[in-house]
């Protein structure tokens, strides 16, 4: 604990050639918000990170982010700077989920070309790069509820090693309102996805989207602007779910973020 306050420390420190500026921290499912000068370039690995009016610009770091990254920032007059960020590595729980009804472990043929749809539906929703300021806010927890699944764990259905949990799972009661864990624009709000149900992706700006699932009810429509702690729907036990709660993710693009690390305090 002691070296990763040590490392966001030091990245928050600023690099006087470049009017660069970190907070947060590098680590496996984080998010790195950073505060430059307006008309900046910055790059991550050779990746172009959009920064917004402001100078404010956002880093994700996916579950199996590699031990170092690359920054780069060319600032409006042309000076440039590259920093080496230290990744923080992290270690996941096994979680094992036994008694499935097969179909939810491996699903049918028949269904196959539904889950491809599905899985088109929710990329594009994710994929948008806006200028929305949402994603500079503190989240909030979308629902009150007992966290029963976490981020990263390796998931072993029926004996079955399947993909890790990119979310977090928050056990409460059928029906209980789910409110936007941040303020953000509608990308997508079906009520009936193979996997997940009820499902709503909010876009916060920059490439940071939430994903609510499993819900009981849709109550948003696509193209909406909804405020933080504006209500979205209900917690369901929609799709493949053994039980009513919310499954939380936070995505930076493609990149899967840890809930936990994004909400409360930390900037």
């Amino acid at each position: 604990m002691i070296g990763r306050l040590l490392l966001a420390f030091l990245l928050a420190l600023p690099l006087p050639a470049a009017a660069l500026e970190l907070s947060g921290e590098a680590i496996q499912g984080g998010l790195l918000f950073g505060q430059t000068l307006p008309g900046s370039q910055v790059r991550l690995d050779g990746r172009e990170v959009r920064v917004g009016p402001q100078g404010r610009f956002v880093l994700g770091f996916g579950r199996d982010a590699a031990p170092s990254a690359r920054l780069t920032l060319r600032d409006p007059d042309g000076r440039e700077e590259a920093v080496v960020l230290t990744v923080v590595q992290r270690n996941y729980d096994v979680q094992r989920i036994d008694g499935l009804p097969q179909t939810m472990v491996t699903p049918p043929e028949a269904v196959w070309d539904r889950i491809q749809r599905d899985a088109a539906l929710v990329a594009e929703a994710r994929a948008h790069d806006t200028q929305l300021p949402d994603f500079f806010t503190t989240f909030r927890q979308p629902v009150e509820g007992v966290v029963t699944g976490v981020y990263g764990s390796q998931r072993i259905l029926n004996g079955q090693p399947r993909q890790p949990h990119y979310g977090i799972d928050i056990a409460a009661p059928e029906g209980t309102p789910v409110a936007a864990p941040a303020g953000g624009l509608v990308r997508l709000a079906e009520g009936d996805l193979y996997y997940t149900g009820g499902t709503v992706i909010l876009d916060h700006g920059h490439g940071v989207s939430s994903t609510l699932l499993h819900l009981a009810t849709v109550e948003v429509a696509v193209g909406d602007r909804v405020a933080q702690g504006e209500r979205i729907g209900t917690v369901g036990s929609t799709g493949r779910s053994t039980g009513a709660h919310l499954d939380w993710r936070i995505n930076w693009f493609e990149e899967r973020i840890d809930p936990q690390l994004v909400a409360g305090p930390q900037r």
